[in-house]
């Protein structure tokens, strides 16, 4: 009876610490007509979270493209207008009728290969730092050494103390990124499957607006979890 007593106590401890690894993060699936890329949203960033969640459930992103894209930068999405828009019109106006408040957690989070970041207007009209409401970028980069990155975050930060952790930079001379972007974006998920289609989408021909010669189409958005 003690020794069956002790295997039930037993296997509720292995339910219990199984359940912690558990990820409970939504997920998101993005269908392009490049490929399937699957994110998932950050529990630090919970406004720029459950933003993304809403527009995606709604249908929000469905039929748009990938608008801007930058070999060895990023790609971006999201601007409604770019439904069915003709070759060469000007994008990246669009949006839902609102901004968000930034959520900028650096050095927590920060601008490597595959992260999911709010598009917003510059500082000189933006000085808080305001996300769009549905524009979103994915992040690609290129290798950058760690006097580099030093060199970019004295200049990105300048005399507020802020510094670039030695991980992070490592990160950067590693697997690659933008880190002159940190700081300066509210970043809300990462890609977990699909990074070979944003590296196919990146390295694509665009035009002078930089906007892909042949459109790469987000079909559809899907919440998965």
């Amino acid at each position: 009876m003690k020794r069956a007593f002790l295997l039930i106590v037993w296997c509720g401890m292995v339910q219990m610490l199984c359940a912690q690894d558990v990820d409970t993060r939504p997920t998101v699936r993005l269908e392009t007509s490049a490929g399937v890329i699957r994110v998932v949203l950050f529990d630090e960033t919970p406004l720029h979270r459950e933003n993304f969640l809403r527009l995606t459930k709604s249908g929000f992103y469905d039929g748009t493209l990938f608008h801007r894209v930058i070999r060895d930068f990023m790609i971006q999405g999201g601007d409604p207008d770019s439904r069915g828009a003709a070759p060469g019109v000007s994008l990246g106006n669009g949006g839902p009728g609102y901004d968000l408040p930034a959520e900028i957690c650096f050095p927590d989070l920060y601008h490597w290969r595959g992260v999911l970041a709010m598009a917003r207007e510059g500082d000189e009209i933006n000085p808080e730092r305001r996300s769009s409401g549905s524009q979103f970028y994915i992040v690609w980069g290129k290798k950058t050494d760690e006097q580099t990155v030093r060199r970019i975050c004295a200049a990105r930060f300048n005399d507020t103390g802020v510094k670039t952790p030695r991980h992070v930079r490592e990160s950067y001379e590693r697997t690659a990124g933008c880190p002159h972007l940190d700081g300066a974006y509210t970043i809300f998920g990462e890609v977990i499957d699909g990074l070979n289609v944003v590296k196919k989408i990146q390295k694509m021909k665009t035009d002078s607006l930089d906007r892909p010669l042949h459109d790469v189409l987000l079909i559809r958005a899907v919440v998965e979890q």
